[in-house]
């Protein structure tokens, strides 16, 4: 699916909020809520801010501000919500040099596989 398609999806099924998950060290999903009116092709791109103060043993209150980068690949409605939601997964950044967050299980994953594919395993 591509960041098109996600909007499209939005669209028609008449989307109220869009739920940004993604996963911490600890292996516990976390989410960011916004609503639908706030969702816009600007976020495939420029990501969509949250506090990472509140994510344990991520980053402490003065240097905070990280980026959900949504992977519209795993954009999917969520079934058991009274209200239309989209649910996507992120990957998480950093705002200030705009590199993966090095604590971010996804990005670790990647790495990893990179690594495996240069090693030749």
């Amino acid at each position: 699916m591509s960041p098109q398609d996600v909007l499209k999806l939005v669209k028609d099924r008449e989307v109220k909020f869009v739920d940004f998950r993604f996963t911490d060290t600890r292996g516990k999903e976390q989410h960011v809520g916004v609503p639908v009116k706030h969702f816009g092709a600007d976020k495939f791109e420029s990501g969509h801010a949250f506090d990472g103060s509140s994510i344990a043993g991520w980053k402490g209150i003065q240097a905070s501000d990280m980026l959900l980068m949504p992977d519209p690949s795993t954009a999917r409605m969520d079934p058991f919500s009274d209200e239309a939601v989209l649910n996507i997964s992120c990957d998480v950044y950093e705002p200030t040099d705009g590199k993966p967050y090095d604590r971010c299980p996804r990005g670790i994953a990647r790495r990893a596989e990179a690594y495996l594919k240069s090693s030749g395993l």
